[in-house]
């Protein structure tokens, strides 16, 4: 029994110990104080080829990041926004040419506000395309007195009610309150909330099962936490937004609905708001896991298919994944599609043609045809310089092509 008990140990210790050919890119990150842990995958069309983790999940409580950790990613939510909205385009109730005011009457007679403040008819009305490709001229969520709810319904007609900020299509201006307005539009052709058809049509076919606006408390378990720079720049320190707030205000903020304290103190105590209105934004609030972002992306690389279901159509990907911005000029290095960014160099590591999405707190994923590759690099970082990002980038993505690419694929 000894032996044998032995035995057990020492095959453990070898699985927990076993390195992927990316860990020691990520451990660099974490020796670099770039970020406090990190988690990555690498996958195929077929299966996931590298899942693996270094550093914190929590830097206070030097709690090791687990491979299956929970991120906030933030705006890659537009991404799986996108991913949704094209579903019904493939079923007819939709076309990206369409106007807002078609399947949303309260945009009917929005006008544009010129330089001097006059207002006029923008030249077409804002369409399906342009809120989804960020080029609609919509009020953007940082003007001053835009004051958002917990209801899509409500946040989008406050959205109507500004004026357009130039004529739609002709300036690309990243704008959640367009991909929020493509949430919209879902509930209101479908017949679902947003939440709703999210988790019946993608996440629960999927088996995304850590995909959620609402952690609960095992899930919140394994977050990981965020982390930014101390006050000398050397050194990353574990943030905590709700250290003034006491738990009988949070309680009532809920409405009585639990919300995990690991939550608020990554997120702020207002989260509570969402927890009682089990409201979710489209354009950023969702809540995953590497294996789920992965499966997502595989979904994608293979077409619009996965284990022999289909959820979007190849032109529907194909529609997804291309620039949808025309003649506007986004960046040196990218254009946008709907709801993913699209890239027009090999600068990082992913071919031109690549697409994907960023999050505020430097989460990635990139879905690249030519090397026929899915890359995930999830992180919680604040503050993280332009620099640092390309170290981290540009580091993981040019290692998992070289390792596992089409063209340089390690024989494993």
């Amino acid at each position: 029994m000894k032996t044998l008990a032995l035995l057990s140990a020492l095959a453990l210790a070898s699985i927990s110990h076993a390195e992927g050919p990316l860990q020691p890119v990520l451990q660099s990150f974490v020796d670099k104080h770039l970020v406090p842990g990190v988690v990555a995958l690498v996958a195929s069309k077929d299966k996931v080829l590298d899942l693996d983790s270094a550093g914190y999940a929590s830097l206070a409580s030097k709690t090791p990041m687990r491979k299956n950790a929970v991120f906030w990613i933030a705006s890659m939510s537009k991404s799986l926004t996108g991913a949704a909205l094209m579903m019904l385009v493939d079923e007819g109730k939709v076309s990206l040419d369409d106007p807002v005011e078609k399947f949303l009457p309260e945009f009917k007679g929005q006008q544009v506000k010129a330089a001097d403040g006059s207002l006029h008819p923008p030249k077409h009305p804002i369409t399906v395309r342009e809120v989804m490709c960020h080029t609609s001229g919509l009020v953007l969520a940082n003007e001053k007195g835009l004051k958002k709810t917990q209801s899509l319904k409500e946040n989008v007609a406050l959205f109507a009610s500004y004026s357009l900020r130039q004529e739609p299509g002709t300036k690309y201006e990243y704008n959640n309150c367009g991909v929020d307005t493509g949430g919209r539009i879902i509930e209101v052709l479908s017949g679902m909330s947003y939440s709703d058809f999210m988790q019946k049509r993608l996440f629960d076919p999927l088996v995304m099962k850590d995909t959620t606006f609402w952690p609960n408390e095992e899930q919140a378990s394994r977050l990981a936490h965020t982390a930014r720079f101390t006050a000398d720049k050397k050194d990353l320190e574990e943030i905590k937004q709700d250290k003034d707030v006491e738990q009988r205000i949070i309680d009532k903020w809920s409405e009585g609905v639990h919300v995990p304290r690991a939550v608020t103190a990554d997120m702020g105590a207002g989260v509570a708001f969402n927890y009682a209105k089990h409201f979710g934004e489209p354009a950023g609030g969702f809540y995953s896991t590497a294996a789920d972002v992965g499966t997502f992306c595989r979904m994608l690389l293979n077409g619009g298919m996965l284990d022999g279901k289909r959820y979007l159509s190849e032109k529907a990907v194909k529609q997804l994944s291309s620039i949808q911005t025309g003649d506007t000029p986004v960046s040196p290095d990218s254009a946008y599609g709907v709801g993913f960014s699209v890239k027009l160099t090999d600068e990082e590591g992913p071919s031109a043609g690549s697409f994907g999405h960023r999050g505020a707190r430097r989460t990635a994923m990139w879905i690249d045809p030519k090397n026929e590759l899915v890359m995930v690099i999830l992180v919680e970082r604040f503050d993280m310089t332009g620099e640092e990002q390309k170290v981290m980038y540009g580091g993981f993505m040019k290692a998992a092509v070289k390792a596992f690419g089409k063209a340089g694929k390690q024989s494993r």
